[in-house]
């Protein structure tokens, strides 16, 4: 080899030290994509929580932040000693739980299924057609849920059809969940199947290999092989699910719901839109609203530690 000459080292062959001088070298490349990504998130993740303190403030716009009123818990106090709290509170849990219990296990199965598929055209038509819903805006799934369920609506027709009567599913408070979970799967499902179909490829196709040969059927496969290799990323799923109990967004159910379901659509998140928003009351609403937060956040730290207990899975 000639003076001078140097041999590159690939770069999953490199000691610690050499990537950390290499970074020292191109520190100006690591800062120029870094630096904007870094700004965005303080800028719009962390400033805006300097407003929490409004939950502990009787807030005002005019003396703002800093210059209004210190009232310590008191908001906190007063919504848990609101007389719909429980309702609130079970409501919320009830539609998250549901969601999780039924929609949690349809994108496992949707992937399993997917895997086991032969034919390229048909699997990437199934999938495009399961994938297709994500892109549909929630204002968009609603009006379909609201037509499809309307008296006159398809649903409806059917059930007519078959001679029975026709259900007021927009109006009776025992259907919205049903009908809030069931299009929540339809519209998340394909998309969240991605993620499975990926861990998917990681499964050692040796052993599934290994497995035929000892005469395992297909479902013995999936059982005994393919579960729990991807068993990792369904504790990870499971836990950030399980995190999201608590923060069930309010937009779908303010476009489901109306006065005759409140019992079972009324849910945290809906109520402080109609205090924060409607009512202005900032102070109130942000209470409420660090509360399920922080009720979240208990959720993610408490999964996250029976996960790492019970399995090698954690997300930390």
């Amino acid at each position: 080899m000639k003076k001078g000459s140097a041999k590159a080292i690939p770069a999953g062959k490199r000691t610690a030290a050499e990537k950390l001088q290499y970074v020292k070298k191109n520190w100006q490349l690591y800062v120029f994509f870094l630096l904007p990504a870094l700004l965005l998130t303080i800028i719009f993740k962390y400033v805006p929580m300097g407003g929490v303190l409004i939950a502990f403030e009787d807030y005002n716009v005019i003396d703002g932040v800093f210059g209004s009123k210190w009232v310590g818990l008191e908001y906190f106090r007063r919504f848990l000693a609101s007389p719909d709290f429980m309702n609130y509170l079970v409501n919320t849990l009830k539609l998250s739980i549901y969601g999780l219990l039924w929609g949690f296990p349809v994108p496992i199965l949707l992937a399993l299924m997917l895997n086991e598929v032969t034919n390229a055209k048909f699997k990437r038509a199934i999938q495009t057609v399961s994938y297709l819903p994500h892109f549909i805006s929630t204002v968009v799934v609603c009006g379909m849920v609201m037509n499809f369920l309307s008296l006159d609506g398809i649903i409806n027709q059917i059930i007519a059809a078959f001679g029975f009567d026709k259900i007021q599913f927009m109006v009776l408070p025992e259907w919205f969940r049903t009908i809030f979970t069931a299009s929540g799967i339809w519209q998340t499902c394909g998309w969240t199947s991605i993620i499975y179909l990926s861990a998917l490829t990681s499964v050692d196709q040796e052993i599934l290999e290994a497995a035929m040969i000892d005469g395992a059927n297909r479902f013995q496969r999936i059982k005994s092989v393919t579960l729990p290799s991807i068993a990792p990323t369904i504790s990870i799923m499971l836990i950030m699910q399980i995190g999201r109990l608590m923060s069930l967004g309010y937009e779908k159910i303010i476009l489901l719901y109306n006065g005759s379901t409140y019992e079972t659509a009324d849910v945290i998140s809906t109520y402080v839109y109609r205090r924060g928003i409607l009512s202005a009351d900032f102070s109130y609403s942000t209470a409420v609203g660090l509360f399920q937060s922080v009720i979240g956040v208990i959720l993610l730290v408490a999964s996250n530690q029976i996960s790492k207990k019970l399995s090698d899975s954690s997300l930390w």
